[in-house]
């Protein structure tokens, strides 16, 4: 079957790991170039494939069936369309824009041209996340009625070792903390329990001096089923997280418990006390060296993989994962906007209306 052919905008620690994935799948894809950012010409080297000066460049070559968009994320939808638009299947990483308005421009080019919109959503493939999965859908700790979501980090985001530039992330144009890293739980949530969320309310804040966006929230939201979440997103830590809590997320069922961490145990409860169900390897988030492992690139691999399965129109059976979806994307940039809203507004946000579109967290 003919490889697909994947063209990389943007070159740092996104671009290279959604490189690395296309590199573990030869038998179904190829690297052809890449194109953004200062680190662009390593990358390029690296990989033995060519450097295209612009965006524009890359999308109109020939020789590209699919972009993987790594870039900063208020970049995200020009690049997307325009891509759209060349006849380009596109995998965005998360969030998908930083407006619903812009989430739905991009959704309408897909559908214009008939091609794949991807949001990248690894975490639906890491093996602790899959299995809680399946054990809340079999119905292992009963009806699900609370969760509670853990997503701590210390400033400044990222690893110095990686030589990477995060300071975007203060550019008012990525609106805030949430938007750029809340994605993942909500769609792991709404992965896991099925249902949509209907209700948020939150207060949002800004923690750390000198930056004008929002850093911190603690929110609350109800899901389309009934169930009742507490959600913490934050990079205003003055130490690195408490252990075990960069990523947690803790289901309470009518019968059972499951403590999640998606970088370590899965643990399960019920009547007869804990038990340990599954565990995942050391990611190696802390350096360069480690970070480009199996053990963390098997997740991106297996995302890339199952993008490659809905640009080639393949049946995906139960037992598979499917790529995040275009409208995946567009959810969870909602929420966050509809908790930035709330705080804002200092009400109920209800998701059945259009979120607000809120230039800054009080």
């Amino acid at each position: 079957m003919k490889k697909i052919r994947f063209g990389i905008l943007g070159s740092g620690y996104m671009g290279r790991t959604h490189a690395e994935a296309v590199l573990r799948l030869a038998d179904d894809a190829a690297l052809t170039a890449v194109s953004g950012g200062r680190r662009a010409p390593g990358l390029a080297a690296r990989f033995g494939i060519p450097e295209e000066p612009t965006a524009e460049a890359l999308i109109r070559r020939a020789d590209v069936d699919a972009v993987i968009v790594a870039t900063p994320h208020h970049l995200h939808p020009a690049a997307t369309i325009l891509a759209l638009e060349q006849g380009k299947h596109v995998l965005v990483e998360k969030p998908l824009a930083t407006s619903v308005d812009d989430c739905d421009r991009m959704i309408a080019a897909a559908t214009r041209s008939k091609r794949i919109l991807a949001t990248g959503y690894h975490q639906r493939f890491r093996p602790n996340n899959r299995e809680a999965r399946r054990l809340i859908q079999a119905g292992a700790i009963g009806r699900l009625q609370t969760v509670q979501v853990s997503m701590p980090s210390q400033q400044p985001v990222g690893m110095s070792n990686f030589g990477s530039d995060w300071s975007w992330w203060n550019d008012p144009a990525s609106v805030g903390h949430l938007v750029n890293s809340f994605p993942h739980g909500i769609d792991l949530l709404r992965w896991c329990t099925g249902a949509e969320v209907s209700t948020v309310t939150a207060f949002c804040r800004t923690l750390l001096p000198d930056i004008k966006v929002e850093d911190t929230t603690m929110a609350l939201a109800e899901f389309s089923n009934g169930v009742i979440a507490s959600l913490y997103s934050s990079r205003a830590l003055p130490a690195p997280p408490f252990p075990g809590e960069a990523f947690r997320c803790r289901f309470v069922g009518t019968t059972g418990l499951i403590d999640l961490d998606p970088y370590d145990e899965l643990k399960i409860a019920d009547e007869k006390g804990w038990r340990l169900v599954s565990k995942q390897p050391a990611v190696g988030h802390e350096s360069a060296d480690t970070a480009f492992g199996e053990s963390r690139m098997q997740a991106y691999r297996d995302q890339m993989k199952a993008f490659i399965v809905a640009i080639r129109g393949e049946k995906v059976t139960p037992e598979m994962i499917p790529v995040g979806t275009g409208p995946d994307g567009r959810v969870a940039v909602a929420v966050c906007h509809a908790m930035l809203a709330s705080s804002q507004q200092r009400r109920w946000v209800e998701l059945s209306s259009p979120a607000a579109q809120p230039a800054s967290a009080r």
